[in-house]
């Protein structure tokens, strides 16, 4: 057993309030969270790949493309979060979502 707070105990903290090892900890929940998200996002982007393929529609819909983007850099300025980054991590995963639609066709 660990000294070590559960998730619950550390987020009731304000982070200024909490030890190294709780924010460290705090900072591994949050990146396995984002995975678990990514694995989800990929999950249904290949799902929508599917329906591409079936329907006969294209890989790349740049109008879809640019709503995301759109939607990204909203999101980001609504949490005070550097525009640029998001967009650019969006980016990076329609592009993964490309090549993969691309390979499966």
């Amino acid at each position: 057993m660990t000294d070590e707070p559960s998730s619950t105990d550390r987020t009731d903290r304000p982070p200024e309030e909490m030890t190294l090892s709780e924010l460290r900890a705090e900072i591994e929940d949050i990146d396995r969270e984002l995975v678990e998200l990514i694995a989800r996002r990929t999950y249904v982007a290949e799902t929508i790949a599917a329906v591409k393929a079936e329907e006969g529609l294209p890989t790349v819909d740049e109008q879809q493309e640019q709503a995301v983007m759109d939607r990204a850099g909203e999101n980001a300025e609504r949490f005070d979060v550097d525009a640029n980054l998001v967009k650019a991590i969006f980016r990076l995963l329609i592009e993964l979502n490309k090549v993969e639609q691309r390979e499966k066709r």
